[in-house]
């Protein structure tokens, strides 16, 4: 490979490292070309399935910022670089290598943190995004059902209510009333009512006493000594 090729190549895998969310490394020893097509059909338009050379491949990572997967990087290497959702592809890649046993998960890089080929395997194992959101929704929709229920079960009682009595007033039926009861008159109220009167009892006889000093003192004054 010529070395502007290898330049170009190194860009490309490094800028795949950098804007994938996810990138499972695989070995496709075994497999026929028709096959590698028909892995990067059933992955869809969000994985990049691509066929790698080791050496470029690590220089690659190594400029990304990818650490860990030199190890991971001997014999024929294909790396599916994940745009998507990274449990769907998971999903994919297994599904495909236990139809295909010559495809052979070698581990991968998520987030970037190293992943051995039995966490990608239990990444597969996840429900999907997508399944996620959907139980997501259905919980918050039976949620708000549950909180509609629960504010509008006194509304109903009322108006069910109301409507029963429209219906006897129409009907000309008389309508009971709950029968009105007086606060019983209890003796400590009666004795606070009489000890009031005889208060304001006391305070008139003061005052008309204090009115008949008043008097007699002006009369006193008024009549000359003899």
């Amino acid at each position: 490979m010529a070395r502007p090729t290898k330049v170009t190549t190194v860009a490309d895998l490094a800028d795949h490292f950098r804007t994938s969310s996810a990138s499972v490394l695989t070995e496709y020893r075994g497999l026929t070309v028709s096959q590698l097509k028909e892995l990067r059909r059933s992955l869809g338009d969000t994985v990049t399935y691509a066929v790698v050379k080791n050496t470029l491949t690590k220089i690659a990572a190594k400029d990304a910022g990818v650490t860990g997967i030199d190890e991971l990087l001997r014999g024929p290497s294909a790396i599916a670089f994940i745009k998507g959702d990274a449990v769907d592809a998971a999903k994919g890649i297994r599904n495909f290598a236990k139809a295909n046993p010559a495809l052979v998960i070698k581990g991968g890089v998520m987030d970037g943190v190293l992943l051995s080929a039995q966490e990608i395997v239990r990444l597969a194992d996840l429900e999907s995004r997508e399944v996620l959101l959907a139980k997501l929704a259905y919980a918050m929709k039976a949620k708000q059902s549950q909180a509609a229920a629960l504010f509008s079960a006194p509304l109903a009682k009322t108006a069910r209510a109301l409507g029963a009595l429209q219906t006897k007033l129409a009907a000309g039926a008389p309508v009971t009333q709950a029968p009105v009861t007086e606060a019983p008159v209890t003796e400590a109220l009666v004795v606070e009512e009489v000890a009031a009167e005889e208060t304001f009892i006391d305070e008139a006889v003061a005052e008309e006493t204090v009115i008949d000093e008043v008097v007699a003192e002006v009369v006193t004054e008024e009549i000359p000594e003899g």
